[in-house]
């Protein structure tokens, strides 16, 4: 449905991940992945979502000289939010622990910001979702780092994986923007650009 709508664009998305990917193909949409190398960094004023939408956008200069006129390039990050500060991927099994540890029998929120650059605009969204764990013992910890590596995660940790299970209590906002895109936005802002041609 919507992929007929987008007949008369080209769209790129800018993501290694095998879940970002997924959600595409869900969509029924013809896309491209095209990757470019970008040093994750922002500014230590930025602050919740202002992070997750300025790494996005970040993550869309290297392309933007080299879109065509029907291009729309997608570019995502993803940011955990928890007392005050942004947990990022894990740097190793000890880090993860630590992440995992903080957000035990908490809440925390999860930010994913998506940005939509043609060769004519930029447009940049995000969604929040606040997530609650149960206390997590030391053990459960360990053998869900050791068994599903967590290290390409930020907070260290996949909800649609075995800690999702067993550990999340309540959630509030959408699910599939915690697994790393909040697909319901970009199906309407895609279903927006084509309309408004």
């Amino acid at each position: 449905m919507l992929n007929e709508k987008l007949k008369n664009y080209h769209i790129i998305l800018a993501s290694g991940s095998p879940r970002r990917q997924a959600f595409f193909k869900d969509l029924n949409l013809d896309f491209e992945i095209r990757l470019k190398p970008v040093k994750e960094e922002y500014p230590n004023r930025l602050t919740h979502f202002e992070i997750s939408n300025y790494l996005a956008q970040l993550k869309a200069l290297p392309f933007k000289n080299e879109l065509k006129q029907n291009d729309i390039l997608i570019t995502s990050d993803t940011i955990v939010w928890h007392n005050n500060k942004a947990l990022g991927k894990p740097k190793d099994a000890q880090d993860a622990y630590a992440i995992l540890k903080s957000l035990s029998n908490q809440t925390h929120e999860v930010i994913t910001s998506v940005c939509f650059t043609s060769k004519t605009f930029e447009k940049t969204l995000y969604s929040i979702t606040k997530v609650t764990f149960k206390a997590l013992t030391d053990d459960e910890i360990w053998y869900y780092i050791n068994t599903c590596k967590p290290f390409d995660k930020a907070g260290a940790y996949g909800i649609q994986e075995w800690i999702g299970e067993i550990a999340v209590t309540n959630i509030e906002g959408s699910f599939f923007n915690v697994v790393g895109l909040p697909v319901h936005l970009v199906y309407k802002t895609l279903n927006d650009i084509a309309n408004s041609q």
